[in-house]
């Protein structure tokens, strides 16, 4: 069953785990890190332990959540690695460490502010997550620590060569369906995702301000798609909740739009926007191109396609789980096995300019 604790055989674990992690982002001003960091704002895609610390029934701090890397759950939704943990080792940084980890209190290498079931709106699961808007000022907190660890001209040089990467928006286009969203009742689609846009551009500026320059964006995947979609709305059948699928297509053109005006608008913008709606469909349509025998079902969950979000026994229910999750796109319902992780991760890396615009993550770290 789901608890707000840790399973006390793993705490132990995981506080020597957090330990190293620490150790090896320690930084002095004479020495401070030569490999650019990296600052992580975002949802479940990318939260690596920040729920942990809030009183929120969104978290994945038990198992089989962890179960193929790290052998115990640490908050992150995946059987192991996520996205941006595949990005700092291929950038030579450790592990990002949650912000609101206990013991992170040095931030030379970045940090994570992700939290999962968070939007860019601040109604998105109101109370149960760290909001964009929030993840923005735990930033402007930490840019103040960094800029009294050493020479102000050092600090400015960290945050400005740092990379800012940011996946946000599949929550605001799935709770509108999950919750009663007056917000969402009373504006068009269009204007929906104008707000959505319009809040994530506002904490674009505030990174921006404080001296951040390079930025990496997600665009939304196909989440009509997902097993829990597939469960919940459309009742097993196999295929896609065009109302949430509309909502996303809209998101990701308005978004890369924004991106190139900011780039004419801010003093030294530049960007990373990946295609991850046609890449994940890409994926979840032809498995077998991409070493996977299953792109629909979840590895980890109950019903049809796995798509009820029970992994792990939560809030009692019973729950199946696959025997190799390499062989797996979805860990649970929305969520992507650490393989998928990492296949998402390298594309992102090494990517081509068709499908990652201007930069990908390797030239955008170079820039």
């Amino acid at each position: 069953m789901a608890t707000s604790s840790f399973p006390s055989s793993t705490f132990l674990v995981y506080f020597i785990f957090s330990l190293l992690s620490i150790h090896s982002c320690k930084g002095h001003p004479n020495t401070w890190p030569k490999n650019a960091a990296l600052f992580i704002f975002g949802d479940s895609l990318f939260d690596a332990g920040n729920n942990n610390y809030i009183n929120t029934s969104f978290k994945a701090n038990f198992l089989p959540y962890g179960q193929s890397f790290f052998k115990f759950p640490t908050g992150r939704f995946s059987d192991g690695r996520l996205i941006p943990d595949f990005i700092a080792k291929y950038a030579n940084l450790p592990l990002i460490l949650p912000y609101l980890h206990p013991m992170n209190k040095n931030y030379v290498h970045g940090v994570n502010f992700a939290s999962a079931g968070a939007g860019a709106l601040a109604e998105t699961h109101q109370g149960l997550v760290i909001d964009l808007k929030t993840q923005l000022s735990y930033f402007n907190k930490v840019t103040k620590v960094v800029e009294g660890i050493g020479h102000p001209a050092e600090a400015k040089a960290l945050l400005s060569k740092a990379v800012y990467f940011i996946s946000i928006g599949s929550n605001d286009y799935i709770a509108p369906f999950t919750t009663n969203s007056t917000l969402f009742q009373s504006h068009s689609p269009q204007e929906y995702v104008e707000l959505v846009i319009g809040n994530l551009t506002t904490v674009i500026k505030g990174i921006h301000k404080n001296g951040g320059r390079k930025f990496a964006f997600l665009g939304v995947g196909d989440i009509g798609c997902v097993p829990l979609v597939k469960a919940v709305f459309l009742q097993g059948k196999d295929e896609c909740f065009e109302n949430i699928t509309q909502l996303v297509t809209l998101h990701n053109k308005h978004l890369y739009k924004t991106l190139q005006h900011l780039e004419k608008e801010l003093e030294g913008f530049v960007y990373s926007y990946a295609d991850l709606y046609t890449s994940a469909n890409q994926i979840s349509n032809n498995p077998a191109k991409y070493g996977f025998k299953e792109g629909k079902a979840a590895c980890c969950g109950s019903g049809p396609f796995r798509g009820y979000f029970s992994c792990g026994g939560r809030d009692g229910q019973e729950y199946e789980l696959c025997s190799n999750p390499n062989e797996y796109l979805f860990y649970d319902a929305t969520h992507p096995t650490e393989r998928a992780n990492q296949l998402v991760a390298e594309w992102l890396w090494n990517g081509s300019s068709g499908s990652i615009k201007p930069y990908n993550l390797k030239a955008l770290f170079n820039v």
